[in-house]
């Protein structure tokens, strides 16, 4: 899961390992359990041993602020006043995540971790592999919701109030998300195949240009005093 992360994060841009770091932070979330600050340089080591990853330094000494990586898109790689060691991908490691993500099986959809990052990097993955992801997701989740069901009425008749509120929020909780991968499937059958998945930058901070716009929240609804403007909805709450 953590090679999976970092060759999704370098596939976007060049990073220094601190700024890599914290990236991986924000993407794993309440999952960084496992990952942790000493398993990082090993796994870049290793990396860089089977040639997925080069490490450079820019200028080979002291970086100016604003320098660039050679391929790297035109944004600046932050910078401080000594030089830092650079990790950017090769394109070898281009084609092991492309494989890694072609690769998700069942197993994978039913890992909440390793879904969360598959999903992360669905802008860099081919339609065919999302969709096939979200199935397999959707039907962990249906499984997962019947089981809940069955146990409910199995033990609601023996569980308090507090323990049948904790079935109930299970059950609540999968059925959600059994409607919002529906309306995901939906939409990736829906899209033509020309079109372009891109959803901005997934871990880009709130109000930052390159942040990616949250989806299934509608547009403003219209005053009451101007009838003629109407909010356009965007996915349903699910």
């Amino acid at each position: 899961m953590l090679e999976l992360a970092i060759l999704g994060l370098l596939h976007e841009s060049p990073m220094h390992g601190y700024e890599l770091r914290k990236r991986l932070l924000a993407l794993l979330g309440a999952i960084r359990a496992a990952f942790s600050y000493g398993s990082l340089y090993p796994t870049l080591k290793r990396m860089r041993q089977r040639g997925l990853i080069v490490e450079e330094t820019p200028g080979g000494g002291v970086a100016e602020k604003g320098a660039t990586v050679k391929g790297a898109p035109e944004k600046p790689l932050l910078t401080g006043r000594r030089a830092r060691k650079v990790y950017r991908l090769t394109p070898e490691g281009k084609e092991h995540f492309a494989q890694l993500m072609a690769g998700a099986d069942s197993a994978h959809a039913a890992d909440e971790a390793l879904f969360g990052v598959h999903f992360a990097f669905f802008s860099r993955t081919d339609p065919a592999t999302r969709l096939r992801i979200l199935e397999a997701r959707r039907r962990r989740v249906e499984e997962r919701r019947e089981r809940i069901r069955e146990a409910l009425a199995r033990t609601a008749e023996r569980l308090d109030a507090y323990g049948l509120e904790l079935q109930r929020h299970g059950l609540e909780t999968a059925e959600r998300e059994v409607r919002w991968l529906n309306e995901l499937i939906a939409s990736e059958e829906g899209r033509s195949p020309r079109q372009h998945t891109d959803f901005g930058d997934p871990l880009a901070e709130p109000g930052r240009p390159d942040a990616a716009p949250i989806q299934g929240t509608p547009d403003p609804a219209p005053s009451a005093g101007d009838p003629n403007k109407q909010g356009k909805g965007g996915m349903r709450d699910g």
